[in-house]
C-alpha cells in the first residue's frame, strides 16, 4: 500500500523530542488537508507523534515500517488547531526522590532499550506506546511521577493518565538527560 504525502520530514537518526520539535515547525508550512510523511527511526516516535497530533488537533493517519525507518502519516486538521497544551502538575529530578519515600512510585515510559540501559531504581518501566493497554497495572489512589528522557514524552503520558481519571500525577522535569542519582541497568 502506497500512501502520497504532501510534504515530507526526514527525522532518521533522531531521538525524542526531536520528531515531535521538527514534526510542530514543519506542520507550519503544510496545509489545511495536506498529509504529512515523518520519517524516523526513533521507535517511540509511534506513541510520541500519534499523542502529539491528537493533543493538537491533527489527525493521526497511522505509522507503516519500511526497512527500519517508521513512516508516520499525519493530516493537518486546520491552521487555528489546539495550541499544544503542557501537563501543569510537575516535579523536579531533586524532589522526586523523597517523593517516592511516601509511597509514589515513578513511571518510566522510554522505550524498553532506554530503560534497560539505565532507569532509576524501582522505577516501573511501561513505554508510551502500550500506556493505555497497562493502565490497571497503575494504582488511581498512588503518586505517580512520570518520566522520559527530556520531559516531552513523560508531558504526553501524563496527560494520558489524566485523561483516564489519575488526578496524582507528575511530570518529572528535565528528566533522565539530566538525572544525577544512581542508575540501575536491566541487561
Amino acid at each position: 500500500m502506497s500512501i502520497k504525502a504532501d510534504v515530507n520530514l526526514d527525522c532518521k537518526g533522531l531521538a525524542c523530542p526531536m520528531p515531535i520539535v521538527k514534526t510542530k515547525k514543519a506542520m507550519n508550512d503544510v496545509k489545511d488537508g495536506q498529509i504529512l510523511e515523518v520519517q524516523a527511526t526513533d521507535k517511540g516516535s509511534v506513541a510520541d507523534l500519534k499523542a502529539w497530533s491528537e493533543g493538537v488537533g491533527h489527525q493521526y493517519l497511522g505509522t507503516k515500517e519500511e526497512d527500519g525507518v517508521l513512516l508516520h502519516y499525519i493530516r493537518k486538521n486546520g491552521d487555528d488547531q489546539e495550541s499544544e497544551k503542557k501537563f501543569e502538575q510537575t516535579i523536579t529530578n531533586e524532589e522526586v526522590i523523597n517523593r517516592t519515600a511516601n509511597g509514589g512510585i515513578i513511571l518510566d515510559v522510554r522505550e524498553e532499550a532506554e530503560y534497560a540501559f539505565g532507569h532509576i531504581e524501582g522505577s516501573k518501566s511501561i513505554p508510551m506506546g502500550e500506556l493505555e493497554d497497562r493502565l490497571n497495572e497503575l494504582d488511581k489512589d498512588q503518586e505517580i511521577y512520570v518520566i522520559c528522557r527530556t520531559g516531552t514524552r513523560s508531558d504526553l503520558a501524563s496527560q494520558k493518565l489524566a485523561e483516564k481519571g489519575f488526578t496524582k500525577v507528575y511530570n518529572v522535569l528535565p528528566g533522565m538527560s539530566s538525572w544525577n542519582g544512581d542508575l540501575s541497568k536491566k541487561l
